[in-house]
């Protein structure tokens, strides 16, 4: 019996801890005494038990050194995480696992006993390729970047799917070319950048078990069932107000020069006319083609051979050209398409078909005047977002003609339901000038004797946050640099690597004592400016090599640096606003059902918004107080509840962050006007303006005589000038604790005058909490904190 068996792979494979016990032999000198005795109990079993360097491959043997196994891998699946932990010990992409955490064992426990556990998104041939192109990474120091997340979908106990990403750490693996494995020349490597799918190709330059793999990965698993990484994407690709805005083409490069991981790439598309089966450049949208170039149109064998025109439009397949001058050349520059990209001086391309049931729509054109960047491999990361690109042309098509709605969005963005009747009344203006052969100019946009509303939710020490995730980053990169540079230096004893040795000594005690605003900047210069390139000198040298491989893997691709802490506290920010923004959509639907008004909204550290209402909005005789009245008690109930949806989802965020919420009562009635250049409504007039000063300086403000500030977690800040507002406000309050949504503990607070602003109040009471929807208790901010701990 053999882990090999029934396996189609390139790999013979073996279950080893040899790496994983070297690294403890370089800590059994360590000065730390604890570390010293971990590191000599590591290798005590190792020497007792010499399969688990040698490796195995009887899967039986799992069973025999199950207790020495669980030891040698004791630090790595910490007891005191492994119920919050969700992490494997394994053969990469195989179900082959021999050690995990209590909550992994959970969670595939509740899948049941029926559960079979696999990868979701990696066929079989699929696997096979992906382990040729670790081969051709590990063994041939070809940089393919093939990184797609692979997935676990698991049912709970009730049935519903979760979806689990795999991150794997290979830091104890080694693959050997066997006698068996032909010697990859870079004629083989050209070949298969074009046949990602050929998979007889690809075992007849990487024969079954030719190649030695011995180790084991660290899958570490995290729930991504609600993670919007990927989507964050999407949304910004197909969003409607990003898909008309003026920016949107230089964002949508951005987009795919992030997912390819490559700087240079450009993005173009092509309309497909199916009735006369031609190519046409995109009208209204600013895009360029790059299979058209400067022609409006193109019949279909006029732009491509008939050959990539089976692929894209009957096939509905990727068709990638890795070496456009090469291909040009095997054409005799009879094909069309390469005579095209050539002229451009376009070196490799992905032509992607933009299809769905009703047949081909257009072709998303992405191109690079690098030869061999752009190939059949990297062309399978589009994968995953196609299906968005598609959903964004489908709408760009319903779209087509409407002429009016074309000028409000290039001069105005996207608009509020509520206003939409003053911008088309003023499109429809611009477009009689300009048929009357005038200069049009879309002329100012105002609203008399409006009542504004404001609001935010507002993360709490955001910026604290944000400083200790950098810290923590920062000092795990320079303490790995460092462990480097002493390596290097203890092989080559010069003044220089001693001096940066100091100098990075230097910049942790720094981090310690004396963090400042420019100490990121100036560590991310000296490690990319004086350090990095010494890394990439030394890089040759084999006893160096796996030190500064361990190091470069810390490193994110995307920010090129270690973004570890950051990550988490970045997500966490884009994970609130992202929930909160959605609530407070969600509510705003109903609020309009009760009477029209104007509602905007911004992601910050938190989520702030806008309401305008009036009568001059709603271009009716029907405004009465009694609808801003109203409008200000929801405001207050949804921002109790907003508060309450917080805490709750708060246990699913990367790190926990507090918030508080403020609402700012203005009682004069105002005068907005649209600001083209900033394509938003903002107060006119002097006396006007204070209403902003005030805004955007309030929450920061101190209570009179006190350092405190006004806004604090647990509590609604609501404040005013006036003191009908004050009585208005604690009606509200009394209706509201009637209602369990607020706490007694009322105060009413003076504020420190502000530059230009004096006399502000704040009203300020708890909010109670609830610590889930079902949850028919209520607590106060310090009384959930407790439940939730325990």
């Amino acid at each position: 019996m053999d882990i090999n068996d029934n396996i189609d792979s390139p790999f013979v494979m073996k279950v080893s801890f040899n790496k994983l016990i070297s690294q403890y032999e370089k800590l059994i000198n360590a000065d730390n005494d604890f570390i010293a005795a971990n590191a000599k109990r590591v290798i005590k079993i190792a020497e007792d038990n010499p399969d688990l360097r040698t490796g195995f491959s009887n899967p039986s043997l799992f069973k025999t050194y199950e207790t020495e196994i669980a030891g040698l891998l004791q630090d790595t699946f910490s007891p005191l995480l492994t119920h919050n932990e969700i992490k494997t010990a394994s053969l990469p992409f195989y179900d082959i696992i021999f050690n995990s955490s209590e909550r992994f064992k959970a969670i595939v426990e509740r899948a049941g006993v029926n559960f079979k556990l696999h990868i979701r998104n990696m066929e079989v041939d699929q696997r096979y390729i992906i382990a040729c192109t670790i081969i051709l990474n590990f063994c041939y120091g070809y940089k393919l970047n093939l990184k797609r997340p692979f997935l676990y979908e698991i049912p709970d106990e009730n049935g519903v799917i979760r979806y689990y990403k795999i991150l794997y750490n290979a830091d104890f693996t080694e693959i050997i070319p066997n006698k068996n494995a032909p010697k990859i020349s870079q004629e083989d490597y050209d070949e298969l950048l074009d046949n990602f799918e050929n998979i007889a190709l690809w075992k007849e330059k990487f024969p079954p078990r030719s190649y030695s793999f011995k180790g084991f990965v660290i899958s570490n698993i995290f729930d991504v069932t609600d993670d919007q990484s990927i989507s964050n994407i999407k949304s910004t690709l197909i969003g409607e107000n990003k898909r008309k805005d003026e920016g949107f083409m230089k964002d949508f490069h951005d987009i795919f020069r992030s997912l390819l991981g490559l700087n240079d790439v450009k993005v173009g598309f092509s309309i497909y006319n199916k009735e006369d089966d031609t190519f046409e450049q995109v009208y209204g949208v600013g895009m360029d083609s790059y299979l058209l170039h400067k022609n409006a149109s193109l019949s279909c064998s006029e732009a491509m051979c008939s050959w990539s025109y089976q692929t894209l439009l009957k096939e509905k397949k990727f068709y990638a050209i890795s070496d456009v001058d090469k291909f040009f050349k095997l054409s005799k520059g009879k094909a069309p398409q390469y005579v095209t990209l050539k002229n451009q001086g376009i070196k490799s391309a992905i032509l992607a078909p933009i299809a769905n049931d009703e047949g081909l729509m257009g072709i998303l054109e992405i191109v690079s005047e690098k030869p061999k960047v752009l190939n059949s491999i990297n062309a399978n990361k589009l994968v995953d977002v196609m299906p968005f690109i598609v959903s964004a042309v489908e709408r760009s098509k319903s779209e087509e003609g409407n002429l009016i709605e074309a000028i409000i969005q290039k001069e105005c963005t996207s608009i509020h339901s509520s206003v939409h009747w003053r911008f088309e009344k003023e499109a429809r203006n611009f477009i009689k000038d300009q048929l009357s052969g005038k200069a049009p100019v879309f002329k100012k946009i105002a609203f008399q004797n409006i009542y504004t509303l404001y609001g935010q939710i507002d993360i709490k020490g955001s910026s604290e946050a944000r400083n200790w995730a950098t810290q923590q980053d920062l000092n795990l990169q320079l303490t790995r640099l460092k462990q480097v540079l002493e390596a290097v230096y203890t092989t080559e004893h010069l003044p220089i690597y001693e001096q940066y040795i100091y100098q990075i000594d230097a910049y942790l005690k720094g981090l310690q004592k004396n963090f400042q605003v420019d100490s990121e900047q100036q560590i991310a210069s000296f490690i990319k400016d004086d350090i990095e390139p010494i890394l990439k000198h030394l890089y040759d040298r084999a006893a160096l090599k796996p030190q500064i491989d361990d190091y470069f893997e810390l490193i994110d691709n995307d920010v090129d640096t270690l973004y570890h802490h950051r990550k988490h506290y970045d997500d966490t920010i884009t994970l609130i606003n992202k929930d909160m923004a959605s609530l407070l959509d969600d509510k705003q639907v109903e609020a309009q059902q009760m009477y029209p008004h104007y509602f905007e909204r911004f992601k910050t550290d938190g989520v702030e918004h806008n309401m305008y209402i009036g009568e001059s909005i709603t271009k009716e005789d029907s405004f009465n107080p009694i609808y801003l009245y109203n409008l200000r008690l929801w405001q207050l109930q949804v921002m109790c509840e907003m508060e309450n949806a917080y805490y709750q989802m708060q246990s699913g965020f990367p790190i926990a962050l507090d918030v508080a919420s403020m609402i700012l009562v203005f009682n004069q009635p105002l005068s907005i006007s649209f600001r083209m250049d900033e394509k938003q409504f903002d107060v006119d007039g002097t006396y006007n303006a204070r209403y902003e000063i005030v805004k955007k300086r309030v929450d920061k403000a101190f209570i009179k005589g006190t350092t405190d500030r006004v806004t604090q977690k647990g509590k609604i800040s609501i404040v005013y000038s006036q003191k009908e507002d004050e009585v208005e406000y604690l009606r509200y309050i009394t209706f509201l604790q009637s209602k369990n949504y607020l706490d007694t503990d009322i105060e009413i607070v003076e504020l420190q005058d502000l530059q230009a602003v004096t006399g502000l109040k704040a009203i300020r009471v708890s909010v109670l909490y609830h610590k889930n929807k079902h949850d028919k208790a209520f607590y106060t901010y310090a009384d959930l904190m407790k439940e939730i701990k325990v």
